[in-house]
């Protein structure tokens, strides 16, 4: 048996057989949970199945956190964990928490003085900013960018002034249809010595990890539209 506990359970970044990217430690565990909290009930079935297929996906419960779910409604989650139950967080892609839904629950968790324990996997945040060459001890994810012009320009100025002043590198993402339109953007916008690395399909078949300068980016032929990409600036 296992200890009764909130576990964040990561998911494989991309397609591949999870025994590639997740130590045989997390399935023995997920075998045990029969509670789910999940970010989406098909694509987590999907997860678990890939993990054993022995397990009785029809004997477990899901609760679904994502964007949508009342706040309200979030603690009742926890019961199952409350009454003694092990329970499992699982997002759609990565680590639980990191950028994710997922956090709302842990802090609630915590708040209760209930067991958390998180395991081991991949995250793009932490993969990226590993094989950047940038500053991995002062960084920060800033998410998605901002839609208008206006807001995203600012935002621009906001990280340009945080590497420079803070020695911090920066880290975010774009819906992955509009990759290279933000590339082009950033060739237009940004000072040409700085450097931005793209990171795509981390973990998966097609994984590059290219750290280039602002002005050689600008000279490069590339297409990451409708890939998974993460994005890092730095001096």
């Amino acid at each position: 048996m296992i200890e009764t506990a909130l576990y964040l359970i990561p998911v494989p970044l991309s397609d591949v057989a999870t025994d590639t990217v997740l130590p045989a430690a997390n399935t023995a565990i997920v075998r045990h949970i029969k509670h789910f909290i999940v970010e989406n009930v098909r694509s987590a079935r999907r997860f678990l199945k890939k993990c054993d297929r022995e397990i009785d996906i029809d004997s477990l419960s899901f609760f679904t956190l994502n964007g949508h779910t009342p706040a309200e409604e979030i603690a009742s989650f926890l019961e199952p964990l409350k009454q003694g139950c092990p329970m499992g967080v699982i997002s759609e892609a990565g680590c639980p928490a990191i950028a994710d839904p997922g956090a709302d629950v842990v802090a609630i968790a915590q708040r209760l003085q209930l067991r958390v324990i998180p395991l081991v996997g991949p995250s793009s945040i932490i993969m990226s900013l590993m094989g950047s060459g940038f500053n991995g001890q002062s960084f920060a994810f800033c998410g998605y960018l901002p839609i208008d012009a206006a807001e995203r320009a600012r935002k621009f100025k906001d990280m340009e002034q945080a590497i420079r002043r803070l020695d911090q590198t920066q880290i975010f993402i774009e819906t992955p249809y509009r990759n290279n339109r933000l590339i082009a953007e950033m060739v237009k916008t940004l000072p040409k010595q700085m450097r931005l690395c793209v990171a795509s399909d981390i973990t998966g078949p097609g994984e590059k990890i290219l750290t280039r300068t602002i002005e050689q980016w600008g000279r490069m032929k590339y297409d990451y539209d409708k890939i998974p990409t993460i994005f890092l600036l730095y001096k």
